[in-house]
Parts: structure tokens; sequence; C-alpha cells
């Protein structure tokens, strides 16, 4: 007896998966309890396939008949149509799915889970989030018995490998988003990843799964780094800290708050150290307190090994009974919108130069209900000085408030920069 594994997309990761199959077979076999039998891959360039030693046979360009004749089905090919007609007809075929697709399951996760719900199947997504690193899997199962507080992410390679070069080799961001290019790490078309749409997709799944609450990408607050400069980043090694796009979920009183965006992050902090293109998840749990979860996040041959996790995983269900959990949403909370978030933040701006401003600036953050943290001024030139303050936590629609009152302040010239600081205590 052997079941049988179809996979759909035969790219980066999908050829990956297809080598480990084929040439790991009798390892997967004593992990699951029988052999996986490659069954199909679905791609249009049949080179792919064949070039990894699989039999030409095998090769399909008939995704949708292929998925109905398997008892585990991958899904590679991202995006959400046609992946997701292919899911639900592979979950009503009575096939198990895995897949890497972090968009469809932060679009419409609760149709998925509710498909393999009905039809009795598993539905294994590891590899949708900070590809190798079983973070996933940790919130989802080891931490059940916990409840999770916040959870502080750098999900995306591309812009964490962009912002560390940007600091270490003080480049600009076009320059470093270039070098990314060239190095494969961003694609031709860098938008989903420098705009935090892939962090936001993933914030999306993270939050689902730590606060057992349906949350969309929809509800995800989201600013990329297109917006960060050179001078941003000296700034954050001036006061102590380093930039990172961060995906941040946290359970307060009156409900959930998630959202992407650029973050000063105190350098004592474990998220601070994450260079290149390295993923990391901080978890902050009542019961365990802090976790770090740190690994290679994207690439062909890591993310291949959360993929083929997953598989064993189904298989084994298949093999000796059993489910994989099941979409947990009892709590039911609230998802809050932007401006319910709660965070430090530091501003700079160039103000005059002379008696009283700090006085005035200070009356502005009081009005507002922000506690100052602390202040730090340089000279600016022309009669202008520089100021750097970072404040205590304080919630979104405070921060904007605060901003736009001094912005119509006669003595402040320009606010230069209002970025976050996340990790801070107090």
């Amino acid at each position: 007896m052997s079941l049988r594994v179809a996979v759909v997309g035969c790219g980066t990761v999908g050829s990956q998966v297809v080598r480990l199959l084929t040439t790991q077979g009798d390892d997967l076999a004593a992990r699951a309890g029988e052999r996986l039998e490659l069954v199909g891959v679905a791609e249009r360039d049949p080179s792919r396939v064949t070039s990894l030693g699989v039999d030409a046979s095998l090769v399909t360009d008939d995704a949708a008949g292929l998925v109905t004749r398997a008892d585990i089905v991958v899904e590679l090919i991202g995006g959400i149509e046609p992946a997701r007609s292919l899911m639900l007809s592979a979950m009503a075929s009575g096939a198990s799915v895995v897949t890497a697709n972090k968009a469809l399951l932060a679009a419409d996760g609760p149709t998925l889970y509710d498909a393999a719900a009905a039809a009795g199947v598993d539905l294994y997504y590891e590899a949708a989030v900070a590809g190798a690193i079983p973070v996933v899997r940790a919130v989802r199962e080891s931490m059940m018995g916990d409840k999770v507080r916040r959870v502080l992410g750098i999900v995306n390679g591309t812009t964490n490998y962009v912002l560390d070069t940007m600091t270490t080799d003080r480049l600009d961001l076009d320059t470093a988003v270039a070098d990314a290019q060239r190095l494969g790490y961003a694609e031709a078309d860098p938008t989903a990843d420098v705009e935090g749409y892939d962090a936001a997709a993933k914030a999306a799944i993270l939050a689902s799964l730590a606060f057992h609450t349906r949350v969309s990408l929809d509800d995800v607050s989201r600013e990329g780094i297109t917006g960060l400069t050179s001078d941003d980043v000296a700034w954050a090694e001036r006061t102590g800290h380093v930039l990172k796009l961060l995906a941040v979920a946290e359970r307060l009183d009156e409900g959930v708050s998630v959202r992407v965006h650029p973050a000063l992050v105190p350098l004592a902090h474990p998220l601070a150290g994450v260079r290149g293109a390295f993923n990391a998840v901080f978890v902050e749990s009542e019961a365990a307190g802090p976790l770090m979860f740190y690994g290679q996040g994207a690439g062909g041959v890591p993310t291949a090994s959360a993929v083929l996790g997953d598989v064993v995983a189904a298989a084994r269900h298949r093999v000796s009974g059993g489910r994989a959990p099941a979409e947990s949403v009892y709590a039911d909370l609230p998802v809050l919108s932007p401006e319910a978030a709660v965070s430090h933040f530091q501003i700079r701006l160039d103000v005059a130069d002379k008696t009283g401003v700090l006085a005035t600036v200070a009356a502005v953050h009081a009005a507002a209900g922000v506690s100052i943290e602390s202040v730090r001024q340089t000279p600016g030139g022309d009669g202008l000085a520089h100021l750097v303050i970072t404040t205590h936590a304080a919630t979104e629609a405070a921060r904007r408030a605060t901003v736009a009152a001094l912005t119509d302040l006669d003595v402040v010239d320009r606010v230069v920069s209002v970025i976050g600081v996340e990790g801070a205590e107090g």
C-alpha cells in the first residue's frame, strides 16, 4: 500500500518538494508509516519536472484532474485562483491538503477550514509563514495550553535584507532593493515585499492562530518601508535602535490589534540581531514567557522542509488515524481599528532654535495624553534645532493627534519622521 501525493506547481519550492519526495522515499516512508507515491506534478513547463529525474508521464497541465486522484495534494502555485478551487476540489475528493499559500489563507482561510472539516481531511500550512521556521505548529499546537499576549515578527526576508544592508553598508533604499534583486532575495517587482503586503498576510495568519479569532488580511493595518531614508537608519543607530519591518499582533483589553509597519527595535531586544534575509518570530505568552523562533524564512530547500513536514503529518493521520487541528475561533475577539494600536513612538522635528520651544512641544504631547520618555536636541543650522522625541506607550489615535498638533505649531519647521518603537519596556 502507498499514499498518493500530487504536487501542483514546480517552481522554486515545488521543485525541491518533488526532489525530496523522490530521493528520500525510504526515510519518508519510515516516518509516515506508508510509502509516499508521487502520482503527478501539475506544471506548464515539463522540463522543470523531468530535469529532476521524474518520469515525463507524471507531468500534466490538468491540475483539476490531478487533485481528484490523490490522497495528499501539495499546492504551491500561490495566489487566490485557481489555487482555492483546486484545494476545495481536492478536499471534496477526499484528499488532505498541504499549502504554502499565505495570500489565500489570509484572505479566505475559513472557507478552506470549513471544507476540510466537512470532508474529514487535513489542512496544513506550516510553510505559509516564515518558511522553514516551525512557528505555525508551535502556536497552533504547542502553545494550545497557554495564552499568547503578543507576537512580533520579522516575517519578510527581503525587507529585512534591505534594511540590514541600509544599516551596515550605508546604502539608500533604492540601491539596497536593487542589491536584493541582484541576489535573488527580491522579485523584479518587489511591491508585495516593500509595501508590506506579504508580511500583512502572515500577520493575519499568526494573529488568527494566537488569539483564536478570525483575522483577515483586511483587518491588518499596513505600512511598508518605501518611506524610509538613510537618515532614518542613521538616527535609529544614534538612539540605540535598529529599523525592522515588523508584523505585530497583540491582545489588548478591548480586543485584538494587528499591524505591519517599520519599527525601531531597541538593540537589546532579540529581534534586533536578526540579520540579512533571515526571519524571526518573537512570542510573548503568560505561562511560557518570551519565546523566539529563528531561521531561514524563504528559499526552495528550507521551505520544502516545512512542506514535507506537513506531508508526513498528513500521511501519518491517513495511516494511523487522527486529524490536524481544526480552526480555533472560540475566543471571537473584536479586531480593533488601527487607532487602537498601542506603542511607543519616535518623532523627529526641525524646530526654531529659541527659548520656550521645548515647553511648547511638551505641552502638545501632554494635551494629547502622550507622555515623553526622552528628548534629544542637536543643532540644525539656519536658526533651527533638530529634536528627537521618544514617547512612552500611547495609542495610534493619540500619536496622530500629537503629530497633527505639532505640524500646526509656528515654531515647528517640519515633522521629519514618525516611527513606532516596538519591543521597548514600559
